[in-house]
């Protein structure tokens, strides 16, 4: 009989590509895994692994015991879901991954919505970008994905992932205001910022080739001077008089914007939504961390 935990070891190599980073993923020493995967070869009785250079590689017949093995996971999942709800009682532990901008804005009213509704229920939130996020809630590292995606760029698919709409948040150019600097008092719309500093996240970033496009849309290429993932930071250089930038509404939630926000041509909005496994979807504390995150948006799409 195949042991479960070390086909679950195979489908981390599958996925993360060495021991290591299984041993670092499921806090097992690299030996661990190692020893493991030789007694999961033992119990099937054929190679599954091969020596290419320093690293190991899968055989054709580990590929097979990891396709079998994501089915034995999801039923394990559905299983789960299904005694879950066979119950009065919304208690366990949620894993989360959300990112910055929602996390400020979404995440505070959501935790005291759960919190007041569900004492039992115990929310561990990560801060997270999307495109990692759902790779690694695919590896099974978390329960829930609140992702973003700008116009004209999908996020990621993986497999056996669901989606579902959460809101749509608008973008405006968000420039400062005149008192702080007046060397950008006549900038009206996208096309006036041309000569000016901008503040851009990093390289990669859906949003950044998003914003880069946009500017070149309106004729000019940006001043990109400042580059940070972290919107916030982007809010105080704004805010400053020391760069213009591309913001979402969603920033500004609980705090007055400082800053002078310009309509853009087309009103372009990028989309939020929660991600969850497929086979997980139905259980109850699932359910109820959607349902409270969705309240929350709408609440403050209504506001």
């Amino acid at each position: 009989m195949l042991e479960i935990r070390r086909l679950r070891l195979l489908r981390e190599l599958g996925i993360r590509g060495t021991l290591a980073e299984v041993a670092e993923a499921l806090a097992y020493s690299p030996s661990t895994v190692s020893q493991q995967l030789a007694l999961l070869e033992k119990e099937a009785g054929v190679e599954l692994l091969r020596k290419v250079g320093r690293r190991v590689a899968l055989t054709p017949q580990a590929l097979v015991l990891i396709e079998h093995t994501d089915v034995l996971l999801d039923a394990l999942e559905r299983a789960e879901a299904a005694l879950a709800a066979s119950q009065r009682q919304v208690s366990g532990t949620v894993r989360l991954a959300v990112f910055q901008t929602a996390t400020l804005a979404l995440m505070p009213t959501t935790l005291r919505t759960l919190g007041e509704l569900y004492p039992d229920l115990r929310v561990e939130m990560v801060q997270h970008e999307p495109e990692t996020a759902l790779h690694e809630m695919w590896a099974r590292d978390f329960d829930v994905v609140v992702a973003e995606q700008y116009p004209g760029h999908a996020a990621p698919h993986y497999p056996g992932l669901d989606r579902e709409h959460l809101m749509v948040d608008t973008i405006r150019l968000a420039v400062p205001p005149p008192e702080v600097a007046s060397g950008f008092a006549a900038i009206m719309q996208l096309s006036d910022a041309a000569k000016v500093p901008w503040v851009m996240e990093p390289h990669g970033a859906a949003s950044r080739h998003w914003a880069e496009q946009m500017c070149r849309s309106a004729g000019f290429e940006p001043d990109v001077r400042y580059e940070t993932a972290d919107l916030q930071a982007h809010v105080r250089l704004v805010e400053t008089g020391n760069a213009v930038a591309l913001l979402p509404d969603l920033v500004w939630v609980g705090r007055p914007a400082r800053a002078r926000l310009l309509e853009l041509a087309g009103a372009p909005q990028r989309t939020l939504f929660t991600s969850m496994r497929q086979a997980s979807a139905g259980h109850p504390v699932l359910r109820a961390v959607r349902g409270a995150l969705g309240e929350t948006a709408r609440s403050l799409l209504s506001a």
